[in-house]
């Protein structure tokens, strides 16, 4: 594509691109979690109801974890968004900003996250990867 990319350059974005597919389909893992973690917890909590006792309700214990779990989910879901916009972007040498904002956002997912961000930023951090990405960002605005 450019002439301003080694081997090495080109395969390591090509390499990038697909583990954050990978990660982001790891998001549908979280997700299935949070799910079964739901169900889970539900179900011990009406079993522990049934038996009567002491214990709060069940309903006002699970309206606080009900938002928790929503919370969650909806960061799963915005992640895997976010890393398939960035995989589609590296594939297509775009908004290498923006692919950066993702790599920090996934440094703090540990462990593979960590090792994704950190070895995205160090790519997008080479003087021949940041001028493909402007070269490419010229052509397509001129």
């Amino acid at each position: 594509m450019n002439d301003s990319l080694t081997t090495q350059d080109r395969d390591h974005l090509r390499l990038l691109t697909i583990f954050h597919y990978v990660f982001a389909g790891l998001g549908v893992c979280g997700l299935s979690f949070v799910a079964l973690h739901y169900t889970f917890l539900n179900t011990m909590m009406s079993m522990e109801h049934a038996k009567g006792g002491n214990n709060p309700p069940p309903e006002a214990f699970m309206d606080i974890f009900i938002w928790i779990y929503v919370i969650m989910a909806v960061m799963c879901l915005i992640g895997m968004t976010l890393n398939v916009m960035s995989a589609r972007f590296l594939k297509a040498r775009r908004h290498r900003t923006f692919c950066m904002v993702v790599a920090g956002l996934n440094v703090l997912q540990v462990p593979f996250g960590t090792m994704l961000g950190v070895f995205t930023l160090l790519v997008l951090a080479r003087d021949s990867v940041r001028q493909a990405f402007e070269a490419t960002a010229t052509v397509s605005s001129g």
